[in-house]
């Protein structure tokens, strides 16, 4: 046991090759380049004005404020409204939440019929379903706006959450499909045996140990949500616009000298809550992902 572990820390103790510092310095470089935009953004967002005027980009701020942040927050512009993006945070907020719980849950309730409760045309069903993952956003735009006006919906907080749930249907289907096919098929025959329910098996059974593809479901659903700008600028209007849009009011609004640090620091809050997302849960999505890919 002595030379083993002597052994295993001499092998630890080996100078790295060339060869792998090679690789962890490309690795670090790219690493760099990808974090050069972010690290700008968030340089700018704490300059004054004058101080972006005459530095460059990557110097850090000669006084450090909040003033871009605070008026991005309580009153910069987005076209004629001047009370800042925390309505529009708001919203979308309102919209992602409702979205990404109906859609997630309607999509395991799918995913559970079609691979445990399997009917004549269950597969065509789900093939005909999946083709809703690869239509465009555009070609659904005037059906969908033609159906949120007869159910008057249109421009309204619950019209977008309307049109995420319908076109988030295909996506966590596929995902919870996947998923439960790998879970044997015993496990639910035995409980039909001992007189468990549709319900009683879904709520008892397999939910308890679907929290990796409800984890998947959720990151992808809130990302896919949150950064949607061509159904916020569409069904939606006036204080019922997502943040996105209200985003690209703000950096496309002039009202005399261009405030960089403004639109920095409202960039840098519209994408804060996917990272915090990601963060939080991004371990369990590969872990989600990679789940259902082996039976049994």
């Amino acid at each position: 046991m002595n030379n083993t572990a002597i052994e295993n820390s001499n092998i630890s103790k080996k100078p790295l090759q060339p060869g792998r510092w090679l690789i962890y310095a490309t690795l670090l470089l790219f690493a760099l380049i990808y974090l050069m935009p972010l690290v700008v953004m968030l340089l700018t967002s704490f300059k004054t004005s004058a101080d972006i005027r005459g530095g460059n980009l990557m110097s850090l701020p000669t006084e450090w404020v909040f003033d871009g942040w605070s008026k991005a927050w309580g009153s910069a512009c987005t076209g004629v409204n001047c009370e800042g993006i925390k309505g529009y945070f708001c919203n979308s907020i309102q919209m992602v939440v409702p979205a990404v719980l109906i859609s997630t849950m309607i999509g395991a309730f799918n995913g559970y019929v079609l691979a445990k409760w399997k009917f004549r045309g269950s597969d065509l069903f789900f093939s005909l379903m999946l083709f809703g993952c690869f239509i465009p956003f555009q070609v659904i735009l005037l059906p969908m706006a033609q159906s949120l006006g007869y159910l008057g919906l249109a421009n309204t907080t619950a019209g977008l959450v309307t049109v995420h749930v319908i076109y988030g249907i295909a996506f966590t289907t596929m995902f919870f499909r996947n998923y439960y096919v790998s879970i044997p098929d015993e496990l639910v025959k035995a409980a039909k045996l001992d007189g468990a329910g549709f319900f009683t098996i879904f709520f008892r059974i397999l939910l308890p140990i679907s929290k990796p593809i409800f984890m998947v479901c959720v990151i992808w659903q809130f990302t896919a949500i949150w950064n949607d700008f061509l159904f916020g600028v569409v069904y939606s209007a006036g204080d019922t616009q997502p943040m996105t849009v209200a985003l690209n009011n703000l950096v496309n609004t002039s009202t005399g000298v261009k405030e960089y640090n403004v639109d920095m620091a409202a960039a840098i809050m519209a994408a804060l809550p996917t990272l915090v997302v990601y963060v939080l849960a991004g371990k369990y999505f590969v872990r989600g992902l990679t789940a259902g890919v082996v039976k049994g």
